[in-house]
């Protein structure tokens, strides 16, 4: 049974946790990689290079929106997808992340915490919220 009283902050320390994961990705992508360095290596694993620069947009800025409650269902869902497609890359290393270039562990337990956050709501101290209630 869920619990009413405390579902809502629940929901907020799963986006909030989400969001600043978010950040700190899109944040070493922009300052320690560099959007080219990016570009780079999204290349040299098969993805187009120019990807990079939405993804890194996402992140920072869809980080911000989950950490101050601003549509974070609908920035959850396309985490998911986002977050799915990053988990590609991995699925050749095997289940640990601390396997030889990464496993898929740990990029599908963040794609199920966005489909937690999505599924679940804004939770508490949402600044707007995705429905309207």
């Amino acid at each position: 049974m869920i619990d009413s009283r405390t579902a809502p902050y629940a929901a907020f320390a799963m986006r909030l946790a989400l969001g600043i994961m978010f950040l700190a990705h899109g944040l070493t992508k922009l300052f320690v990689f560099t959007p080219a360095g990016t570009a780079g290596f999204f290349e040299s694993i098969g993805f187009p290079g120019f990807l990079a620069y939405p993804v890194i947009a996402f992140e920072v800025v869809g980080g911000l929106f989950l950490v101050f409650g601003v549509y974070a269902r609908w920035i959850a869902a396309i985490a998911v997808v986002q977050l799915f497609v990053a988990s590609t890359v991995h699925f050749g290393n095997g289940w640990s992340f601390t396997n030889a270039n990464g496993g898929w562990e740990y990029p599908i337990f963040l794609c199920v915490t966005a489909l937690v956050v999505a599924l679940l709501g804004d939770g508490a101290f949402a600044a707007k919220s995705s429905v309207k209630a």
